[in-house]
């Protein structure tokens, strides 16, 4: 008897959609990256793409903890002299909430081109309004 192995073409996705709102950011980014890296089916493999699809939708009220809202910061470099951008959590979130969780969930991805492959697979946004409702997402709770 042979073991099933999955292929690139034959992996079923589901579309699954996540409310943010009183979520916990870290809690939201750790259930939203295993269901991106497909841990949660039996037909897991770590060199595949076998993951489902995920709309995080109220990206704006998304909770965080301690005194992160101040202390966290968020850099990136535009590759001119002297141009490290530093943000904190308060101004990233007032800017482009979406960048939260977005930044949260792909730091938990592989750092490698499958891992910008399910990176693809993820929409988020700062309402609670999406556009894939003919995918027919199941809504999922993060405890």
């Amino acid at each position: 008897m042979s073991t099933e192995f999955p292929s690139k073409h034959g992996v079923a996705r589901q579309w699954h959609v996540i409310d943010a709102q009183d979520v916990v950011l870290g809690k939201l980014a750790s259930k939203a990256a295993m269901l991106l890296m497909g841990k949660t089916k039996p037909t897991y493999t770590t060199f595949l793409d076998t993951g489902d699809h995920v709309i995080v939708i109220n990206a704006a009220k998304v909770k965080v903890t301690g005194r992160k809202e101040e202390d966290k910061v968020y850099r990136h470099f535009t590759g001119y002299p002297g141009g490290l951008v530093e943000k904190s959590l308060k101004r990233v979130r007032a800017e482009k909430p979406v960048r939260l969780v977005e930044d949260a969930i792909a730091g938990m991805l592989p750092k490698t081109k499958l891992g910008k492959q399910m990176f693809r697979k993820l929409q988020v946004y700062a309402g609670d309004k999406h556009p894939h409702a003919a995918q027919k997402p199941v809504a999922l709770t993060v405890k």
